[in-house]
Order: C-alpha cells, then structure tokens, then sequence
C-alpha cells in the first residue's frame, strides 16, 4: 500500500528543488524552477495519466489540498472525468451569472445589439434603417420595453396580428426579424427555451400561411411594345431623375445601382460599367456594357461630385423617390415602376430575340446556373452582352424590333 500524508508544513516551507512531491494518493505538490508552489491532482483514465492543478500552495493548504483531491477521487470512482466535470462546471456557472446579470436587457436593448452586430455585413445601410423602422413601428410599442427572457407566443402574436393580413409582406419580414433577435438572445445567455418566433412548430398552426392571404403582386411593367414611344417622351423630361431613369433602361440595372452609381465605375474607353461586388444584391461584381446612347448621356451630364446622379445633400446620391416622381410626372403610374422596366426588357429578350436564357439573366445581373455550373462558367459572356445591348438601345429608340440572331 502506497505511504499517504507523506508531506507536512513543515516539509513543503524547506522543499526548493524543482519537481513534484507526492503526499499520497495522487496528490503532488509541483515547484516549478522559480520556486512558486502549487497542487496537482495526478489520475489514471481509460489507460492514460492525466494531471489536474488545483491551485497555489498560497490559496489552498495542505489540508483543504487534501480534501479537494478526495472529492475529485470520488468522481473518478464514480467514472466521472475531475477535469471535464471541472469545466463543465465552470461553464454552468458562468451562465448562472450571464443570466443573472443579463434578465433585465429588454427586447429593444437586444434589438438593437444585434442590428449594430450585423451592420456590417448588411450590403448597404438601408438594410440597417428598414430593421430599425420595422422595430420602431411594429415591434417596440408591444415588446420594447419587456425583458428580452420574457417574451412569449402572445407578445410576438399581439405584434403580428394587426398587420399579418393587411400588410403580409410586411409582416413576415417582421416575424422573421423577431425571430432572429430571440435567437441571437439564446446564444448570448438573455433568454432559453424554444423561439416563441418561430415559424415551424411554433407560429405555423396559428397564422394563416402568408400566401395563400396575399396574392403576389409583380411590379407594373409597361409593354415592349411601348417603350419606344415612352422613352421619347422619357427624353422630353428635363431633370436629373429623368436622366437616371433613362440610363436605368438602357442599362437594365435596379434602382440602387443607378442611385449609387460613380464616376470611377464607368470605363469610357472600355464602355464598361463597373459596379462594386460591395453594392452589389447577388454579392459580385458586375459589369454592364454602355451603349453609344448610355455614353451620351453620361458625357452630357455635369461631374459635381463622386455620385453620377447626386442628391440635394452634398455628398448624397439621388433620392428613393426620384425616378418614380418622373413616371408620376408622366403620368405612367399607373402602367409602370421603375424596377418594372426590367421586366420589360426580359419580355422584349424572350419575344423578339433569340439571344440565349444565360445570357439575358446576366444582364439582369442574375445568378445563373447552380454552384457547380457557375464554377465551370465563371465568363460573364461581355462580348455576347454588349451585342444584345447595342439591338436593346436600337429598340428603344424606335428602330423596328426585329429577331437578333448571333453569329456562328
């Protein structure tokens, strides 16, 4: 039988050699070479020697050393590992004290934690503002006030219900929000328990599904056939919006890219239109050939600062509102939208060409193909493009529509 209580006050004041000193039963006291002192737990474990410290000589005596060593010793017996339980432990505790200190964070602080957190990743900062005005119309005057661990299915409900079948799309964009600031409340600790957001098993057996209370409406598209005669008219107007709208069409772009577009984006030489993979809605970068009309209207258009069609503001890119103000102002309202246009383009594509699908969704700066498919066609087919956007600019300006073959 092993000697236990090997060591005494006494001994461990004159021990100075570095190395382990055993007291029995597993337990060492360690002195390391500058002569600090500490304890250490020593155990066998399925075939394999693990050492676990217990603290400094300082902050744990040779008797308390003792005690600790048999409560790990009893663990072990009962085929617990002392170390892992240790940190399991450890990490229990320090949820008991993240829940304790975080129970008052209130839905709104969580809220905006998480919009500032994912911030940066958003494309552009308007996502930011539609999070927080969706929060401050919708959600805040029912939740904002109420501690984060507390939301329930009736809260998020009393926040849902008013605007699920007058505001549909609106209103999954909020649940789908709520969601994932109770998810993000999950994972720092503010709350437990299953999202009272959810849409599967949880919010799906009590709302009516969204689409089947919301028939999808398509942006108003004018006909191709009326285009030429629109953009005569279009070019009738005499403002920035109307310029911008222009340059929209004949680049078959959405509205934000017009919006943000720079003078540093557009490669006169090239006639090539470089948009950022930063701005971009499908995360890449995008290149749109200019036709000799697009280079026109670029060239008549004052340099005044980084935008090409800049705000009222320095410093600012056009307003939201600008182009749909020129349709207003044409009275095309009713018929048309800006992002409608692009859908105008596609249709004239698909009726009066025979340029390839591929290659009509990558002017809309759509992704086409799948994953593997993309990673063997990684072209964006520019020169394939910029002939399909000479024959779009010819239409437009009411040259006769006509099939547009490629050549062999």
């Amino acid at each position: 039988m092993r000697k236990t209580h090997s060591l005494t006050a006494a001994k461990i004041k004159n021990i100075t050699k570095p190395g382990y000193y055993a007291d029995g039963a597993g337990l060492y006291l360690q002195v390391t070479s500058k002569g600090a002192k500490s304890w250490v737990y020593r155990f066998m474990l399925n075939n394999r020697r693990r050492d676990m410290g217990l603290g400094s000589l300082q902050a744990i005596g040779l008797s308390e050393a003792r005690a600790v060593r048999a409560d790990q010793q009893r663990l072990l017996t009962q085929g617990i590992d002392p170390i892992e339980h240790r940190k399991a432990s450890k990490a229990e505790h320090l949820i008991k004290l993240a829940k304790a200190s975080n129970e008052n964070i209130t839905f709104s602080q969580c809220a905006e934690e998480y919009i500032n957190l994912k911030a940066s990743e958003w494309r552009s900062s308007k996502s930011k503002q539609q999070w927080s005005n969706t929060m401050r119309d919708y959600v805040y005057p029912v939740m904002g006030s109420l501690p984060v661990s507390k939301i329930t299915q009736e809260e998020v409900l009393k926040a849902l219900n008013p605007i699920w079948n007058k505001k549909t799309e609106t209103a999954k964009r909020v649940r789908q929000r709520i969601e994932a600031v109770l998810d993000y409340a999950k994972a720092k600790f503010y709350r437990e328990g299953h999202n009272p957001a959810a849409w599967k098993g949880g919010l799906e057996p009590i709302l009516p599904s969204p689409n089947k209370i919301k028939n999808v409406q398509h942006h108003k598209a004018l006909n191709y056939e009326g285009l030429p005669s629109f953009m005569t008219q279009l070019r009738a107007q005499d403002s920035l919006g109307a310029r911008a709208l222009e340059f929209l069409i004949l680049t078959c772009s959405r509205t934000g890219d017009v919006r943000g577009a720079k003078w540093d984006e557009i490669d006169f030489k090239k006639k090539i239109w470089i948009i950022p993979k930063e701005r971009m809605k499908i995360g890449e970068e995008h290149r749109v050939p200019l036709c000799l009309e697009a280079i026109s209207l670029l060239e008549a258009l004052p340099r005044l600062e980084e935008f090409i069609f800049p705000g009222q503001k320095a410093g600012s890119c056009l307003s939201n509102g600008a182009m749909s103000a020129v349709l207003r102002r044409m009275d095309y309202l009713d018929r048309a939208t800006v992002h409608g246009f692009r859908t105008t383009f596609r249709t004239w594509a698909a009726e009066v060409t025979n340029y390839p699908w591929e290659i009509c969704e990558m002017a809309l700066a759509h992704r086409v193909g799948n994953e593997t498919e993309r990673a063997y066609q990684r072209g964006d087919l520019i020169e394939k493009r910029i002939q399909m956007m000479k024959a779009w600019a010819s239409y437009c300006d009411l040259q006769d529509a006509k099939i547009i073959r490629l050549p062999a």
